[in-house]
């Protein structure tokens, strides 16, 4: 009996363990795959590093909200990083030379999806050249057929973890 058991409770975690993706297929819901969220960071992470603020805006929602370790205030909006960013430009002669993304893990929940890499960097300022290392979370929403970014997190990287 207590055979019958264990076998039932492991089929019954079974099917209720299935991942959001498998269930959709299940009912014919649209799928979703982390390599559109991949793409959809990969997107983001193209306009940053080509120093295109306006591209870059796009890919975020308007009430979008950021958190920077540089920023001593979180950000309440798209609209927010935008003059944020302004203020870079003017104050600090903020320009990004390049951007590049590794290490992408993508976690998803339903029409939510969390995105973790590490991020490298390079800009200048009026101080000069640099390269920053950084690892970062982006929070994407699905909306009909695209990712659409809501909330970022920015951190610098620990020493252990900086690779070149």
């Amino acid at each position: 009996m207590r055979l019958y058991w264990v076998s039932m409770i492991a089929v019954l975690g079974m099917v209720i363990g299935f991942n959001q993706t498998s269930w959709a297929e299940a009912t014919d819901e649209p799928t979703v795959s982390a390599a559109e969220v991949i793409d959809a960071s990969k997107a983001i992470v193209s306009a940053f590093g080509a120093d295109d603020p306006e591209t870059y805006f796009e890919f975020f929602d308007p009430e979008a909200t950021f958190i920077f370790y540089g920023t001593p205030q979180r950000l309440e909006s798209r609209a927010a990083y935008q003059q944020e960013w302004a203020s870079w430009r003017q104050g600090l002669g903020f320009r990004v030379r390049s951007c590049t993304s590794s290490e992408q893990r993508v976690q998803l929940l339903g029409d939510v999806a969390i995105l973790t890499h590490l991020v490298r960097t390079e800009i200048t300022t009026t101080q000069g050249q640099e390269t920053l290392q950084e690892r970062e979370t982006i929070v994407f929403h699905h909306r009909g057929n695209r990712w659409v970014a809501v909330h970022e997190h920015l951190s610098p990287r620990p020493l252990s973890s900086e690779s070149e």
